[in-house]
């Protein structure tokens, strides 16, 4: 159990990390998968700044603490991702849902249960 919770935290963590340096490569690729798009310099930076550190804050500590197995690393994924799935209910409770919202919200709840079971079962060192 605790072998194939850091095997999926850490694969997940090496995700955000790739998503990261993506969209630091190219600001335009990414994100616009996600229905984001920048907007000149300051759209660019912003992108680059927001969604690449979102990404690569939550790669980083989740490959982290699947390789030191260490349940306190992942506190802040499971608090990020939790954030933005709350971010994408508020927009379904104020602006509707569209399908285009399914997979984000599925995988989004996928890396909550992963990162709490983590927290649950791994040791802390």
């Amino acid at each position: 159990m605790k072998l194939l919770l850091r095997v999926l935290a850490g694969a997940a963590g090496l995700v955000g990390i790739l998503i990261a340096l993506a969209t630091w490569a190219n600001p335009a690729g990414p994100p616009a998968t996600l229905g984001l798009q920048g907007v000149g310099g300051l759209g660019e930076a912003t992108i680059r700044a927001d969604v690449a550190g979102f990404f690569g804050a939550f790669g980083i500590l989740a490959l982290a603490g699947a390789v030191r197995s260490q349940a306190r690393l992942f506190t802040a994924p499971l608090l990020m991702i939790a954030i933005a799935l709350a971010g994408r209910l508020l927009t379904v409770a104020m602006s509707g849902y569209e399908p285009s919202m399914a997979l984000p919200m599925i995988i989004e709840v996928a890396l909550l249960v992963i990162f709490a079971a983590g927290r649950v079962f791994l040791g802390s060192r």
